[in-house]
C-alpha cells in the first residue's frame, strides 16, 4: 500500500475516496528509560530509549492506519499527517497519531 503526505500520486489516478482512516498508539515511558534518557540529558547526545519507543509508536500507528485503510477497501492512503504528544502526570506517556484519507488508485 503506497502511504503518503502528498494530496496525490504520482503517476497515479485517485478513483475512489473512501474515508478519513485514522492510527493512534498511547506508549508508557518506563522506569529504566526514563532514567536512561535523564542521564543523556544531563550528559549530552542522543536518547536511544525514547527514540527507540518514539519509533516503534510510530511505526505501530501506521500500521493500524494501513489496516483500517485495508478494512475499507483503499489501496492507498494520501494526505498523510503524522503527529506527537506528550501525556500523563509525571509527561512519561507518548501518543502518536496519523490520520490520512483512504482512497483507491488504478
Amino acid at each position: 500500500m503506497i502511504i503518503t503526505t502528498t494530496p496525490s500520486i504520482e503517476g497515479k489516478k485517485i478513483v475512489s475516496y473512501k474515508g478519513i482512516v485514522v492510527g493512534e498508539v498511547i506508549s508508557g515511558v518506563d522506569f529504566v528509560k526514563d532514567f536512561a534518557a535523564g542521564l543523556t540529558n544531563f550528559f549530552g547526545g542522543r536518547s536511544n530509549s525514547y527514540e527507540g519507543e518514539l519509533i516503534g509508536a510510530r511505526e505501530t500507528a501506521l500500521r493500524e492506519m494501513e489496516s483500517r485503510a485495508l478494512a475499507m477497501g483503499a489501496n492507498a492512503i494520501v494526505g498523510v499527517d503524522i503527529d506527537y504528544e506528550v501525556l500523563g502526570q509525571a509527561n512519561n506517556m507518548l501518543m502518536v497519531t496519523v490520520s490520512g484519507t483512504a482512497v483507491v488508485c488504478e
